[in-house]
């Protein structure tokens, strides 16, 4: 039979095999590599997109490649020995760097995070600057960019203070027990109500929430655009503060009465 032929000590029905196999692989290879190039594209940048779509391009091919070489003929048991030391010693010096590839697969496919976030991932805070393949880049409100592995990002909660519209914040404003609170209220609403920046809708909300020992306080909690909260909140507070000061409501501050008792007095003058 034709497919009994031998050539080069191999029969025409395992180089079918042969050639079937690394085709199905490399068509295999090819539609994985384009429908992860369209459902990426938008998060991650090309030359990273590259990177992993040619790395999980060639590796199966390489798999198929090893799943014939015993149809061919080669004994894969030295190669697999050989490459079995080789791949522990590389093992253990690219897991990290496995991991990292992978968490960054993933964080792109999740999204939890995007260029331009205001984060906080494991006591780091600041701006996103770029996400790769390997790390996550963050500036620091301070200017600093710090490299985060990304399993690290990945693997720890990661706070997003712009993933929602909104951002609330809130003061406590402890005024004095001789002044009058609901006109105290009353100023910090108008103040609120007049700021461009201050929304609606979540309702601000002011009320006398705690009788201290040396203040009323009054909890103030306000919503606003979250790329916009931090300017807002400054601003705000020191109007409170100038306002209420101009209306004769002044901002209570700790004080302490000590007693002398006379008896006290009179034994301190005779040890004397």
């Amino acid at each position: 039979m034709i497919l009994d032929i031998q050539v080069f000590g191999i029969s025409v029905f395992s180089l079918a095999k042969v050639v079937l196999i690394m085709l199905v692989s490399v068509l295999f290879a090819r539609g994985i590599r384009i429908n992860m190039k369209r459902s990426l594209k938008d998060r991650i940048k090309k030359d990273h997109l590259d990177i992993l779509t040619k790395s999980v391009y060639y590796g199966i091919i390489l798999l198929g490649l090893l799943s014939v070489l015993p149809i061919l003929g080669f004994n894969l048991s030295g190669i697999l020995l050989a490459g079995g030391i080789a791949g522990l010693t590389i093992g253990f010096a690219s897991q990290k760097i496995v991991s990292n590839l992978i968490s960054g697969v993933f964080l792109m496919i999740e999204r939890p995070i995007k260029v331009g976030s205001q984060v906080n991932v494991k006591d780091v805070s600041g701006y996103v600057e770029d996400i790769s393949i390997i790390s996550t880049i963050i500036r620091t409100y301070g200017g600093l960019y710090i490299r985060i592995p990304n399993e690290t990002v990945f693997t720890n909660i990661i706070t997003n203070y712009v993933a929602n519209v909104a951002r609330r914040f809130e003061y406590v404003v402890g005024i004095r027990y001789r002044d009058n609170a609901d006109k105290a209220i009353e100023i910090i609403t108008n103040l609120i109500e007049e700021h461009p920046l201050a929304l609606k809708n979540p309702q601000p909300a002011v009320f006398v929430n705690d009788l201290g020992d040396n203040a009323v306080n009054i909890s103030v909690k306000i919503w606003a655009p979250a790329t916009e909260w931090y300017g807002v909140k400054m601003e705000l507070l020191w109007k409170i503060k100038k306002e209420l000061e101009a209306q004769g409501i002044g901002i209570a501050f700790p004080q302490r009465v000590v007693w002398f008792a006379n008896t006290l007095e009179k034994h301190e003058i005779e040890d004397k």
